[in-house]
């Protein structure tokens, strides 16, 4: 089990498909109402503005709500059309699950970014985590943009370097 701090603040971190990690430390939660927003923010340059900075960030596509949290689907058009301009910017694991495009595969590559899927236990990824805020857009309820605080939060890494762990 490799330990990592998030947002990452190093260039390297050498993972492989496959590796199972632990996360500490803050994660950005998002779905399909949302994504689309940061993605347009992070395109023009304003998400720091708001005090979001994704350098090296976790974009867990998950709602956040009084039942906990769990992953949603990623390969949903606004979910997974996020991932390559997110990485573009800096985001450097997206957290999720089920397959991604080939072309996304291909984008998280290029940016050296990760994507990222969860044991399938909302129990136990809800009790890793330790502090909420809603980040951006609460009109959205649980599908606004947060920001959470984790502690040993597992995944598994399921692209890395251009590799995946689905057949295909």
């Amino acid at each position: 089990m490799k330990k990592i701090r998030v947002p990452l603040k190093t260039e390297e971190c050498a993972l492989k498909a496959g590796d199972l990690i632990e996360m500490t430390g803050t994660i950005y939660c998002g779905r399909d109402a949302v994504l689309p927003y940061v993605v347009e923010m992070a395109k023009n340059d304003t998400l720091l503005d708001a005090g979001i900075d994704i350098e090296g960030a976790v974009i867990f596509h998950t709602a956040v709500s009084c039942a906990g949290i769990a992953p949603t689907t990623t390969g949903k058009p606004e979910i997974e059309g996020s991932i390559v301009p997110l990485s573009e910017k800096g985001a450097k694991f997206h957290l999720g699950k089920g397959r991604i495009l080939p072309e996304t595969i291909a984008g998280l590559k290029q940016n050296g970014a990760y994507f990222l899927i969860t044991p399938p236990v909302a129990a136990l990824l809800t009790a890793a985590m330790s502090g909420c805020r809603v980040a951006l857009h609460p009109e959205f309820g649980m599908e606004a943009f947060y920001e959470i605080t984790v502690t040993d939060f597992p995944a598994i890494v399921a692209v890395a370097d251009g590799e995946s762990i689905f057949p295909d």
